[in-house]
């Protein structure tokens, strides 16, 4: 059988126009290098928990499309993301807000906290880099307690070296609401993100374990669509993309470890970005009493640790600098002018998205090709 449609890929992207090819009507087959599909974002039980094996996960949108589209195919639970950073071992609210800025230095209301801030912060007319723009956002004394050390371990530089747009989507909030997102809609699938991706691409031929690059797709398939790293599609003809990565450590302790799904670990010092325990996704209105807990109770724990493209296959964020950035711009004009191949995705964007970004993207581009 020949199908209408290859996508490579079983991620987000992928999964998600799959599914709108086969809701017009046409045959898709999916294929991705991995042995599961929900690519980043899988999950996998383990001790009764749905456990993130690359790292937390958190659908959050302002998009009721989008919203609307995931909805079709697993409940969401009300999870919101309230993260907490640990620094110079105390623990603090984030992102930054009034809470935060009342365990920094007991300012009680905004007027208060802005005021310090007026204080501290750094002018700059023309901020160039990522610690110019925090400095003179709001002083020396955070950029150095939750920027500093986490950026520099996480994409392995000096932040005077990094653009500041790595940071300019993080909130700061003269409120003490700790939620992470700005966003209307958020959530967790219950049953966990593999199932939710797998319900998606129910109507899919489904191949994993697959390498693109060691098939003929046009055996299979009319049209291709690629999600896979930009500059690999070409065969490097310009050069390799950079990225910086993770790799991850689970493991199992008894109890609660640490009372909160996720954690930033803000000291250089400290060899991991993040901790994340998974059983707090999913705890919601079933917080025990303190007599009630159980310290036989098992809890999963998943580390965070920077790393290389040459340390793992994972590739998670664009080194956005202008080599990068002009590299990708050559494999783009060479996307363009593919025919019957559509290049699409985080990978193949060589774009930083979040999971509703990535999805919203491939419910614009099944459209396109479709219609």
């Amino acid at each position: 059988m020949k199908y209408d449609f290859i996508v490579v890929g079983a991620g987000f992207f992928g999964a998600t126009v799959a599914r709108q090819i086969t809701d017009a009507g046409k045959t898709c087959m999916v294929i991705d290098k991995n042995d599961h599909v929900a690519g980043m974002s899988y999950t996998e039980n383990m001790h009764g928990i749905n456990v993130h094996i690359k790292g937390a996960h958190i659908v959050h949108t302002n998009s009721k499309k989008v919203w609307d589209f995931f909805n079709r195919f697993a409940e969401f639970n009300n999870y919101t993301n309230r993260v907490k950073a640990l620094a110079k071992n105390k623990v603090y609210s984030l992102p930054l807000n009034m809470m935060t800025f009342s365990q920094l230095w007991g300012a009680q209301t905004p007027k208060e906290a802005l005021q310090k801030i007026e204080e501290v912060k750094v002018p700059c007319d023309n901020p160039k880099n990522l610690e110019e723009w925090i400095l003179s956002m709001v002083g020396r004394e955070i950029y150095e307690l939750f920027f500093y050390g986490y950026t520099k371990k996480h994409y392995m530089t000096e932040p005077h070296n990094l653009p500041a747009s790595i940071v300019k989507r993080l909130p700061m909030r003269l409120t003490y609401d700790d939620n992470y997102f700005n966003s209307k809609y958020q959530g967790i699938p219950i049953g966990g993100y593999t199932q939710f991706i797998e319900n998606i691409l129910e109507d899919s031929t489904v191949e994993t374990g697959v390498d693109f690059f060691k098939i003929d797709w046009k055996k299979y398939a009319k049209r291709l669509i690629y999600s896979g790293p930009l500059d690999q599609f070409f065969g490097y003809e310009h050069g390799k993309l950079d990225y910086r990565t993770l790799r991850f450590e689970h493991k199992v302790f008894d109890g609660d470890y640490q009372g909160n799904a996720v954690f930033n670990h803000c000291d250089y010092e400290t060899p991991y970005l993040r901790s994340v325990e998974a059983k707090h996704f999913e705890q919601l209105g079933n917080h025990k009493h303190l007599n009630e807990q159980k310290s036989s109770d098992k809890t999963v724990v998943s580390f965070d640790i920077p790393a290389t493209s040459e340390e793992t296959d994972d590739l998670f964020y664009p080194l956005v600098d202008d080599k990068n950035v002009e590299l990708a711009k050559k494999y783009k004009v060479m996307a363009s002018n593919l025919t019957d191949i559509t290049v699409g995705g985080r990978l193949g964007n060589y774009q930083y998205l979040d999971m509703d970004q990535t999805a919203g993207q491939a419910l614009v581009l099944a459209d396109k090709i479709l219609n």
